[in-house]
């Protein structure tokens, strides 16, 4: 009869390489791992200003007034760490550290006070140095954080799809036409006069009108042409006009769409006087 362990599933052992295609679960006894392997070195600076205004960030310094031999010992000790670790080291950064040991030997040797009013702070031309540094550090800062077009957005681009538009011009209906010319009767009814007075009006001169009231750059709505006050022998004149126009080709009718308004515009070849 199996025993408790023997029925219950145990995982092998995991392998942590695989080499040419060979699971490997031991350490080689011959692996050599070099003792400074795994060290890492995360500060990095971009140059000696930088270096410096780092020491003096980290212990909350004042920059006018650099205890410059602290701040001198902190600086070789992190150069002599980047030469243990075999990094390669600037020359502009040794300029500093002899720039530092100067200045650090100009505050320990006496002077006399005519000669310290002359030469004045030997650390002030340091001082302004990384004043100018910071500024320049933090405006750079400050215009990282804008919005930066590949890194905070992107630039949408489509293809707009190649598309021909086929316009369609629909001709005007006879019917269309006589139920646009019964509205504008229905309308001219409530200016009808009782006054029996024959008025001369020619279709000659109301074509004139027609023609002068449309141009050929703009649409003219149709019912607009016909005066409702002149009663129906007014509009049935401007209607004959239209009608006379239209045969010598002089206008032209234009309807959108069926049932649509109907719009009245002059021919582009028509000469006008």
């Amino acid at each position: 009869m199996p025993t408790a362990s023997e029925t219950v599933p145990q995982q092998g052992e995991m392998p942590f390489a695989k080499v040419r295609g060979e699971e490997i679960t031991q350490l080689p006894l011959d692996l050599y791992i070099p003792p400074d392997a795994l060290e890492v070195f995360l500060d990095a600076f971009e140059g000696p200003l930088d270096l410096l205004l780092y020491l003096i960030r980290r212990q909350n310094l004042e920059i006018l007034d650099i205890p410059i031999a602290e701040i001198t010992r902190q600086y070789i000790e992190y150069i002599e760490l980047m030469r243990d670790m075999r990094l390669e080291l600037a020359a502009e950064y040794l300029v500093m550290a002899a720039m530092l040991a100067e200045i650090k030997s100009r505050m320990l040797l006496p002077r006399s006070a005519e000669s310290e009013e002359e030469e004045g702070d030997p650390r002030a031309e340091l001082i302004r140095r990384l004043q100018e540094y910071e500024r320049y550090k933090q405006a750079a800062e400050e215009i990282d954080t804008l919005p930066r077009l590949g890194r905070d957005t992107f630039e949408a681009r489509a293809k707009a799809p190649d598309m021909k538009v086929a316009r369609t011009e629909l001709h005007v209906d006879l019917k269309d036409l006589l139920l646009a010319l019964k509205d504008v009767l229905v309308r001219s009814d409530r200016f009808t006069s009782h006054q029996i007075q024959r008025e001369a009006l020619s279709v000659r001169e109301r074509m004139s009108n027609v023609l002068g009231a449309v141009n050929a750059d703009s649409f003219t709505e149709f019912t607009t042409l016909f005066e409702a006050k002149e009663g129906r022998m007014g509009v049935v004149v401007t209607f004959l006009a239209v009608l006379e126009l239209i045969k010598e080709s002089l206008i032209e009718l234009i309807q959108s769409e069926p049932f649509g308004p109907i719009y009245v515009k002059a021919r582009h070849d028509v000469q006008r006087s």
